[in-house]
């Protein structure tokens, strides 16, 4: 069975002291699709139990797998064995995946042991995958001539538009859309802020928003089988 690593943030609150953590539909749906076909690990910069974004939680409410993920034992026990990033070696997984929420902005982007880790995944060939602000934790990663991995690479992440539309540039370091574009990544977004889009170059893959996360899912699956 292929095994990929779920990556959340250890980060609980923005820039500007707000509630944040990693965002509940990023991590439910993907989890679902792939589970039953997948073995699943869950790490993060801290380890066990990364917390949840609250607001995320109460918005998804009424999402049936948003709900079972909260309640599900086997989830439960995978968050409380949560692996810290600097025990977790790239040889161990076929892929890895960053779900989103905007603490992957604050801690992932800067932590020289993720920035060490991914970078690793993309080397060697394998799927490297984030959704949402998960392409956060990839800005610093490099390929083997030491570029990083978006330049010449399409790729999608959260739109400054929509960022706008929740009103968080303020709590975020930078903008998705604006670092991708400056680390010469060409960024591709759906043509309605909310719409799902999905981006596969190469073993780079990238999911826009909430609704990428399914997709994004499927397209993970796709390739590991």
């Amino acid at each position: 069975m292929p095994s990929i690593l779920f990556v959340f943030t250890s980060v609980s609150a923005t820039l500007t002291g707000a509630n944040t953590g990693w965002y509940l539909p990023e991590a439910a749906h993907p989890y679902y699709i792939l589970a039953p076909h997948v073995s699943i690990d869950f790490a993060s910069p801290a380890g066990p139990n990364p917390p949840v974004d609250e607001g995320s939680v109460k918005m998804f409410a009424s999402d049936e797998e948003c709900t079972k993920f909260l309640a599900d034992e086997t989830v439960k026990s995978k968050f409380a064995a949560a692996k810290k990033l600097s025990d977790v070696s790239a040889k161990d997984y076929d892929a890895i995946f960053y779900v989103g929420g905007h603490g992957p902005v604050i801690d992932l982007a800067v932590d020289p042991v993720n920035i060490k880790l991914a970078s690793e995944f993309y080397q060697a060939g394998k799927i490297t995958s984030a959704v949402c602000h998960g392409p956060a934790a990839l800005v610093g990663a490099i390929d083997a001539q030491g570029k990083s991995i978006f330049a010449g690479k399409s790729a999608t992440g959260f739109s400054n538009a929509e960022e706008t539309a929740v009103g968080k540039l303020k709590d975020v370091p930078f903008l998705l859309e604006d670092k991708i574009t400056s680390l010469g990544g060409k960024y591709e977004k759906a043509t309605e802020p909310w719409a799902a889009k999905v981006v596969i170059d190469g073993n780079l893959y990238t999911g826009q928003n909430p609704a990428s996360a399914g997709p994004i899912g499927h397209a993970i699956l796709k390739a590991l089988k």
